[in-house]
């Protein structure tokens, strides 16, 4: 039969798939002598069973967890409901993928009227009984039952007030009692049943509950975040109860074995003394930093120490660690890989293969590519005069401004309208997470370094000050305040992550500084890489930052792009309307030279790099004025009869503009489709080309322009370009007596071209697939459209895996690739070929084209970090360039 429980003893760190991260990490600590509270881990297979069954616990499982439950009763010496020697239990999930704050947990389980008095008389403490009931019947209310949690949180803080205390740890017996009975009163007002008391069935329901939580709305919205399969479901650990909350020789806390912020290597982290261990990432209390561990209890933080390090160690990699000390003695809870900022990510791989404890491959295989995009953003300027009206703790860096807003929901809503906002609250819950996703950055009254928020804002990026508690919050009137300084939602505020200041206002940004870390990382990334990185740039200014990031030239320069400033629109418009070729060519020749400099500017920023320029390739109408604007126009003239000859003017602009409007333009008179019937735009821009490279080669230059020709569909359309490019080429080269190297290809992004690419590739010199059109073309979704309309169901329903206008569609444009490829090289062994749609500073889509054999990807000027160390993880996955230790 197969297995789904597991004792602590019985399992390993490989087992993570099936056990869970949390189960997998407690099961290795087990076997490598640390102090864990022995336990069950309840496999994510159990998991995969409870949905099979329509959410029920199969009869098999329920008998296995009994058994195993008999076997870690016997082990402790304690039992479950047991009237002298109670065993408590916290029921936790774990999920094969860290979910920070995303799934439930129920503590102190055991706890019913008869076993907390012998927890009472065995531990000679009845306040830490009381208090320790009080905290199951919440929680498992919350967790199991369903009741919100402020209800509870109600009625506590109305017997603090009434017995006059702030911290739970002030109340007395007598009012735990109370809150106790209280608490009971309202599970029979919204259940219409009694709180359970039997010890075993609250265990079978909170297992039920944990199954449950993985499909809760805020699971599902982080693992969308995270592209985590919704397939996996989580495990349910069973770990016996230590306790935090006994006295002040107890303690809790959570620490990292190095800085997650910035990666400084000291043990960074808060603990609580006399709490549980929610209290610390509840932000109920503000915690203690752990270095005062060891003037307060020496002899457990030299422990805690060693036992860091040798979990370092051992991971190879920084942990958090969740631990409890109970009457002195120290417990390790949960140990996993500890989520941290770009900049300390980027630190610590460094560190560790600098400290021989891993390989530089390996310490490439520690950084998430998207996280060295924080690292690019601008901060505050340190030269600007600042309002700072408080500060809290410098949670996750980075600086943001944006609009006072208090609620989630509103935050999301705002964020949907493109409105920068700062969520503002006195703690979040994993309920906020669709709040925090849309927000700028993240503000807390309450809550430590390692509270909800600070661990979600670090894992997303985005800036978080918590704990400013000179934060007096009112969200029932919608203002908080400072002192005497009154914010209301709707003012601007800016905050700063790195120092945990904040600030009133807008303020000013500078661009960050990279660290010799950064460039060593990137450096051994190119190292490793196949796959070359250019960038998307239609500008000198954006060359010049794609270069400095790292680009090894360009993979598309949209020249479309130049057309549009004011100086060059009414000659384009001239262009578009002639009615002739003379008047073509006389506003061609005036665009002429403004493209030489163009293209003069960018080949000069790139030199000795490659160059692709894409021709001229939307529709005509882009360029001119509004169709639905002209037609009120006219009318209105036509109305009011004041201005004849404007009206005259205006009618004739009207019909040119209705004889070039399209149904669907994007599938229309655009791309080498204007260069086939308007042979002289294309012909100009060629020249320009060929302008520039002369004048730079005359003045010592090296440069590699590529010519583009996009939209098309086969042989003899490049055919017939190549023959313009080759002749304007020749000449220019031999009327200045210079010569360049150039190459003349394609961009692959019709179904057509991909088919038919064995033919393109004997003209063709380079292929370029331009995966934003192809994506398009492929799957017949209008980008605009789907993501506005339709695309969302689709994801929910899980029709598509990922939108594939961020992650490339394997299955159908990946297969056209594939196609494009070996057809293209069985024709041109030597084609170039790469990719330069937004796909290309996406790490899965990159990883792609390192398998189908792609010469580069090409991306915006801030992805290229991203997309150099994507292709060296890409190439380390392969086993291509593998060091060894």
């Amino acid at each position: 039969m197969e297995k789904f429980v597991y004792l602590f003893n019985q399992g390993s760190a490989d087992m993570r798939s099936l056990l869970g991260g949390k189960g997998a990490n407690l099961c290795e600590m087990t076997n490598i002598g640390l102090p864990v509270p022995p336990g069950m881990t309840i496999s994510t297979a159990a998991c995969a069973e409870y949905y099979k069954a329509d959410q029920k616990l199969p009869q098999n499982i329920i008998d296995e967890v009994r058994e195993n439950l008999t076997t870690l009763e016997t082990a402790i010496g304690k039992k479950l409901g047991d009237t002298t020697n109670p065993l408590l239990v916290s029921v936790r999930s774990g999920a094969v993928f860290s979910m920070p704050g995303m799934m439930d947990t129920v503590l102190n389980l055991g706890l019913n009227e008869t076993t907390v008095q012998a927890v009472a008389k065995n531990t000679g403490n009845l306040v830490f009984a009381y208090d320790s009931y009080r905290r199951f019947i919440q929680m498992f209310s919350d967790v199991v039952l369903e009741i919100p949690k402020h209800d509870f949180e109600h009625l506590l803080a109305e017997h603090k007030k009434q017995q006059g205390v702030t911290y739970d740890q002030e109340l007395s017996a007598e009012t735990l009692r109370a809150i106790i009975d209280s608490y009971k009163i309202l599970v029979i007002e919204r259940t219409g049943s009694p709180f359970p008391e039997e010890p075993i069935d609250q265990l079978f329901l909170s297992i039920e509950a944990v199954f449950r939580s993985w499909n809760n709305d805020r699971a599902f919205i982080y693992r969308n975040l995270n592209k985590i399969d919704h397939n996996l479901g989580t495990a349910v650990n069973i770990q016996s109860m230590v306790f935090g909350n006994m006295g002040n020789d107890c303690g809790t806390g959570v620490a990292f074995t190095r800085n997650p912020s910035t990666g400084e290597n000291i043990l960074y982290g808060e603990y609580l003394t006399n709490a549980q261990g929610e209290d610390v990432v509840a932000g109920i209390r503000t915690p203690q930093p752990i270095a005062k561990l060891e003037s307060e209890m020496p002899e457990v933080y030299a422990q805690f120490a060693n036992t860091a390090h040798i979990l370092e160690q051992h991971y190879k990699n920084v942990q958090d660690i969740e631990f409890t000390i109970e009457k002195g003695k120290l417990f390790i809870l949960q140990t996993r890989n500890g989520k941290r900022t770009a900049q300390a990510g980027i630190k610590i791989a460094h560190d560790l293969a600098m400290e021989g404890l891993i390989t530089k491959e390996e310490a490439l295989l520690l950084i998430e590519p998207g996280q060295l995009d924080q690292l690019l953003h601008r901060q505050i300027d340190s030269n600007a005069t600042l309002n700072v009206i408080a500060t809290g703790l410098p949670a996750s860096p980075g600086a943001a401004s944006g609009v006072v807003v208090f609620d989630a929901d509103h935050a999301e809503q705002l964020g949907k309208t493109g409105a920068k906002v700062l969520l503002v609250r006195t703690e979040t819950t994993p309920d906020d997470i669709h709040g925090i996703i849309a927000a700028q950055g993240i503000l807390t009254s309450r809550g430590g370094m390692t509270s909800h928020a600070a661990v979600v804002a670090r894992g997303m990026g985005k800036p978080c000050v918590c704990g400013c508690e000179a934060l007096k919050i009112d969200y029932t009137k919608k203002t908080v305040t400072v002192g005497q300084t009154i914010i209301k939602e709707g003012d601007l505020v800016s905050i700063d992550g790195a120092t945990g200041r904040v600030i009133l206002g807008l303020v000013p940004m500078v661009d960050p500084e990279l660290s010799t870390e950064y460039l060593a990382i990137l450096a051994w990334a190119d190292e490793v890489k196949r796959l070359d990185v250019r960038a998307n740039a239609d500008t000198p200014e954006d060359a010049q930052k794609a270069r400095e990031f790292g680009a090894k030239g360009i993979g598309l320069t949209r020249t479309e792009h130049m057309f549009m400033g004011h100086d060059r629109l009414p000659h384009v418009q001239r262009m578009i309307l002639a009615e002739n070729p003379a008047e073509r060519h006389d506003a061609l020749s005036y665009l002429l030279p403004i493209q030489e400099n163009d293209f003069y500017g960018i080949l000069k920023a790139m030199e000795g790099y490659p160059v692709c320029i894409r021709l001229l390739d939307p529709p005509l109408h882009e360029f001119l004025p509004s169709l639905e604007d002209l037609l009120i126009e006219t009318t209105q003239l036509r109305i009011t009869q004041s201005n004849m000859p404007l009206l005259a003017e205006k009618e004739s602009l009207l019909k040119k503009v209705r004889a070039l409007h399209e149904s669907n333009p994007m599938l229309g008179h655009r791309g080498c489709r204007l260069g086939i019937t308007f042979p002289e735009i294309y012909e100009m821009q060629m020249q320009a080309i060929c302008n520039a490279a002369v004048r730079l080669t005359l003045e010592g230059y090296t440069v590699l322009p590529e010519i583009e020709i996009p939209l098309t569909i086969g042989k003899a359309e490049m055919a017939f370009f190549k023959e313009k490019i080759d002749t304007i080429a020749k000449n220019t080269m031999e009327k200045h007596q210079a010569t360049f190297h150039y190459l003349s290809g394609t961009m692959i992004e019709l179904p057509r071209a991909a088919l038919l690419a064995g033919e393109l590739a004997e003209v063709a010199e380079f292929f370029s697939f331009g995966t934003n059109d192809l994506t398009q073309t492929c799957l017949g979704f209008s980008r605009d459209d789907a993501e506005g309309k339709f695309l969302n169901h689709y994801l929910d329903m899980k029709i598509l895996a990922e939108n594939p206008f961020i992650t490339l569609d394997r299955k159908g444009v990946g297969q056209l690739m594939k196609i494009a490829v070996t057809n293209g090289r069985q024709t041109r062994p030597d084609l170039l070929i790469g990719i330069c749609g937004e796909h290309g500073g996406e790490s899965n889509s990159i990883a792609f084209c390192h398998e189908i054999g792609l010469d580069f990807v090409s991306c915006s000027p801030y992805r290229v970090p991203i997309a150099r160390l994507s292709a060296a993880q890409a190439a380390i996955s392969k086993g291509e360039n593998y060091g060894t230790r």
